[in-house]
């Protein structure tokens, strides 16, 4: 009898481990969604399906959706064009500072847009370094290079934000490939371009297309980079959806455009989670330190010198623009000088007006801080038995169907979930519309995805005769997971719970809805301060910024310290 319970659970065992993980997003995803949906089509005319044709048979919905797929696909083929060069270099060579260097690139992932905004507006705006210099040197009275609000503005954010993705998913993949098989072509005569198009560009393509329909998921279902940096003459399928609910007010139209979305992002999501699938287990992997070799030619070393000079320019001045302009007063009375000071980041800790309503900058980083180390606890409790059970079952059905699901959240538009937070969650014992703990939860919703995309694979790398060699000498369940998993995937929980952090404290969209006004998080009261005028409230603005910028860094350092080398998906 002991013998057949314990091959029931395990039969069983894939199927149990989602209970939780499936409990939560039906309480705090799909549930939200649904309510918010269920009462926009309520106050539309006629059902839901004459309000659904209707928004997609008009020519302005037809429009942004166009421009949404436009700017999506523009951005991913620029966003390849870098990425791809940077990933061959990473993936084959060994040179000093590359760690650092892939941390580095990994920073704009995890920014807040606000932050990448401020960032751009510092490096590139009427009043940013490259203007004010350009301006001094050619005495202009006005800025010569207009960035802001232009499309060149979006697909720059863009790339921006997404090259790391190529790097990581194509350079992690390039990294394993056994150069054997070029090894081999060219012995049978083919010279490097044949074998670049007949062996390697084969083997990469799913790699290739995996990151590009990431980075396009992104780029679709962008939202502060098309409203900020944007302008009001550019709308997204997201930024409409914002339109037409915080101005007008037109749920009905708001809903069918969420659907629409969230429609398309499973299909891309489907799609995506199959290619990954299908690169988890390539034709022949090698170590790393086995397929890479160190920058022996001055012409490999200029080559790599000029890639890696590109991706610096591009993905961190207007990282460098943000910190400088921190530390920086502009000073008008002295002809447009600039002058170092402290005085932003002094200002955060003060109350110049000694209310006892005002909540002092400085507030926010606790507040996010403690925001983030709910999140990880949450992240982790739900995010391992998810992975395992991915991990355990790579073909069983239930996993197929409810794999693509859990990257739901991430496409889903924040200002509708938000709102079906505000809406559905107003009943005991789920009326969670004014508890602080509401914030961790709609991080955990978007940490999610990536701890199970962080945890997956490494227990997938655990070898299934350790298992059965443990259950041959009587170990439980929890005795295989607790001296054998847990150990092994050590690394991997904590770049998970490193992702998590990150994440939660430079998430926006859905916070900046359900915030707390006594108990702000960093990117709300850098949208606060942003959006008030006057030097003080701007130069705060920066301070926090970069605060953010190096809580983010510091996190994505971890993530390259502690990842194994050898597996991982992003």
């Amino acid at each position: 009898m002991k013998l057949s319970s314990k091959i029931k659970i395990k039969q069983y065992l894939p199927y149990l481990l989602w209970i939780l993980p499936l409990a939560f997003l039906g309480i705090f995803y799909f549930y939200p969604l649904g309510s918010i949906i269920q009462l926009s089509f309520s106050r539309g005319e006629g059902n839901a399906l004459v309000s659904f044709w209707k928004a997609i048979t008009d020519s302005t919905v037809r429009s942004v959706l166009g421009f949404t797929v436009w700017q999506a696909t523009l951005s991913t083929l620029l966003t390849l064009l870098l990425g791809l060069p940077g990933a061959y270099l990473f993936a084959r060579y060994q040179f000093r500072g590359k760690n650092f260097l892939r941390a580095l690139m990994g920073v704009p992932f995890v920014l807040p847009t606000l932050v990448v905004a401020a960032g751009f507006n510092a490096l590139l705006g009427p009043n940013g370094w490259v203007n004010t210099l350009l301006m001094d040197l050619f005495s202009l009275s006005s800025p010569p290079i207009q960035f802001l609000h232009t499309f060149g503005a979006i697909l720059v954010a863009h790339v921006f934000y997404n090259t790391t993705i190529v790097l990581r998913v194509v350079g992690d993949f390039w990294s394993r490939l056994d150069p054997r098989f070029s090894q081999a072509a060219q012995v049978l005569g083919g010279n490097r371009w044949q074998t670049l198009r007949e062996v390697t560009i084969p083997l990469l393509a799913p790699a290739v297309a995996a990151a590009a329909l990431l980075v396009f998921i992104f780029d679709f279902t962008s939202f502060g980079v098309i409203l900020i940096l944007g302008g009001p003459q550019f709308a997204t399928l997201e930024v409409e959806i914002y339109y037409q609910t915080i101005s007008l007010f037109n749920l009905p139209l708001a809903a069918t455009l969420s659907l629409l979305q969230l429609g398309m992002t499973l299909i891309l999501t489907i799609i995506y989670t199959r290619l990954m699938n299908k690169i988890s287990r390539p034709v022949q992997q090698r170590a790393e330190r086995q397929t890479q070799r160190p920058l022996s030619t001055w012409r490999k070393k200029i080559s790599a010198g000029a890639i890696i000079g590109i991706l610096l320019l591009i993905l961190t001045t207007p990282l460098i623009a943000l910190g400088t302009r921190s530390i920086t007063h502009l000073t008008p009375s002295q002809g447009g000088n600039q002058g170092l000071t402290l005085a932003f980041f002094k200002a955060l800790t003060q109350n110049p007006q000694q209310s006892l309503f005002y909540v002092p900058p400085s507030t926010a980083i606790i507040v996010s801080l403690l925001y983030g180390a709910i999140t990880v606890v949450f992240a982790l409790i739900l995010g391992l038995p998810a992975a395992w059970a991915l991990a355990r079952g790579r073909d069983n059905v239930l996993n197929k169907v409810l794999d693509p699901l859990l990257m739901l959240p991430l496409g889903t538009s924040a200002v509708t979930l938000g709102l079906g937070f505000i809406i559905s969650l107003d009943q005991p014992p789920l009326d969670l519309r004014a508890s602080p703990i509401l914030i961790p939860l709609v991080h955990t919703l978007v940490a999610f995805p990536f701890v199970v995309r962080s945890l997956t694979p490494a227990l997938k790398s655990i070898q299934p005769n350790l298992h059965q060699a443990a259950a041959v000498l009587g170990a439980s369940p929890r005795q295989v997971f607790r001296h054998i998993d847990l150990p092994m995937i050590g690394r991997a929980l904590l770049v998970a719970a490193t992702f998590a952090f990150t994440i939660s404290i430079g998430e926006f969209g859905a916070t900046s809805l359900i915030v707390r006004p006594e108990f702000p998080t960093v990117p709300v009261v850098i949208y606060r301060l942003l959006s008030r005028p006057g030097t003080l409230n701007y130069g705060q603005a920066m301070a926090l910024s970069t605060i953010l910028m190096v809580f983010t860094l510091s996190g994505m350092l971890a993530i390259e310290r502690f990842r194994i080398a050898d597996i991982g998906e992003f």
